[in-house]
């Protein structure tokens, strides 16, 4: 059950942190190279929660 909130907390805090960067008054590219950097974060902590990395 641990393992489901704590994916279900990753996957809130990458939502909410990619709807902040949307927010930033920032140029395009510089924009989307934060979003892929949020996911790839996001994607690393769910993979370390499923014990995959």
């Amino acid at each position: 059950m641990s393992i489901l909130i704590g994916i279900l907390i990753t996957f809130l805090v990458v939502v909410l942190v990619l709807w902040l960067v949307n927010r930033l008054p920032l140029d395009g590219r510089t924009k989307q190279i934060a979003q892929i950097i949020v996911i790839i974060i996001g994607i690393l902590s769910l993979l370390k929660y499923l014990a995959i990395y």
